[in-house]
């Protein structure tokens, strides 16, 4: 059992051991979880994976067949939502479509005992943080799809919960709202200082704004950690194939003494890398991984011990403008390169059946945990 704690700072929500079934599939597997005070924390994964099921029992919607749910040292595992210090806004922004926005908004705050102008005061000052100011009056039918997921972050917010959930949010948005949205939410969740728990599939999504993601597959965690641990050093094959290190290599393990090491990629190459014993292989074969960014296309190979050049024949290639895809053949295995277009005028060109040499530098390589 694999507990994964907040590396530092207060940690605000516990997740302890949480299993979730239905009927007989297991959605949620023994996850442990800390989440700090003011993070932006996103639970990553593909559909079905569990990560909704998560939230939702956090938020008190669903019960968990075991494990706690302690939110700022209290358990909250059986109580229910509304008792909660969490707000959650979900994927449809579930509005009322009959309400104006300021009753939107203002919708929880008439139950909590607060006088008229208590309310009209919270709820200015509220719309005033998500930019709606001058909006109270309309219906949310006459709201484009960025005015009504402020309305929902509004009425969530506006009740100062310690937590806020968000189930897929911005799912409904076209693409260039999305991306607009991601820079608005990262900013208002840094101006209240709410814990936010943001639930995703989209891996761009999660690096832009999260302080810290936990990468979820078949109801258990995979990985935690910083959006540039989990893109640049990925553990588990699972994550590494996730975040398109579409590069996995089995290679075998030779010992030549303490502290050096050689790596055979069968049919391909020979290297020797330093520090070996760290990897903590357990046998001979094992698997890395190599970046396509990090990758290069050489007509030669590099003569240089920090390098690895593999000969390969070009495949096909795509151009996207700001970069060129490439698809590389080594000995009937596929080699992914992507290569930015920064230098056109002096960029190397190379064209389908031509021989090359795929070249990498040897710290660029990501060993994974063995399965």
């Amino acid at each position: 059992m694999e507990k994964f704690a907040s590396s530092s700072g207060q940690a605000l929500i516990e997740i302890q051991g949480i299993s979730k079934s239905f009927g007989t599939v297991k959605v949620l597997n023994n996850i442990w979880l800390s989440i700090k005070k003011g993070e932006f924390f996103s639970l990553l994964g593909p559909s079905g994976c569990g990560k909704t099921t998560l939230l939702r029992i956090i938020a008190g919607f669903e019960n968990p067949d075991s494990g706690r749910i302690i939110i700022d040292g209290v358990d909250y595992t059986y109580v229910p939502p509304y008792k909660r210090p969490v707000n959650m806004v979900f994927q449809n922004y579930a509005l009322f479509p009959h309400m104006n926005v300021f009753e939107n908004v203002a919708f929880g705050l008439r139950y909590q005992n607060l006088d008229r102008d208590e309310i009209k005061k919270r709820v200015f000052e509220i719309l005033d943080l998500v930019q709606l100011t001058g909006l109270e009056n309309r219906k949310p039918s006459e709201l484009s799809g960025g005015q009504k997921q402020r309305v929902a972050l509004a009425r969530a917010l506006v009740l100062k919960p310690k937590v806020l959930l968000l189930d897929e949010p911005l799912n409904a948005l076209d693409p260039k709202l999305r991306k607009e949205m991601q820079i608005e939410l990262k900013k208002l969740q840094h101006n209240v200082g709410i814990t936010f728990i943001f639930v995703t599939h989209d891996q761009e999504e999660a690096l832009s704004i999260s302080d810290r993601i936990a990468v979820i597959n078949a109801g258990k965690i995979e990985q935690v950690g910083t959006g540039y641990e989990i893109f640049e050093r990925p553990r588990t094959e699972f994550v590494a194939n996730f975040m398109g290190a579409r590069n996995l290599f089995t290679g075998i393990l030779h010992k030549l003494n303490k502290h050096v090491f050689e790596v055979e990629l069968p049919n391909l190459v020979r290297f020797r890398i330093s520090g070996g014993e760290s990897l903590k292989l357990n046998e001979s074969k094992f698997k890395f991984i190599v970046r396509p960014e990090k990758i290069l296309i050489r007509k030669t190979p590099v003569k240089n011990n920090s390098f690895v050049s593999v000969p390969a024949i070009v495949e096909s290639k795509l151009y996207y403008g700001a970069s060129t895809s490439w698809v590389l053949k080594a000995n009937g295995f596929l080699i992914f390169v992507e290569e930015q277009n920064k230098n056109v005028k002096f960029k190397n060109e190379f064209y389908p059946g031509e021989e090359v040499y795929a070249v990498w530098e040897k710290r660029n390589i990501v060993f994974l945990e063995p399965a």
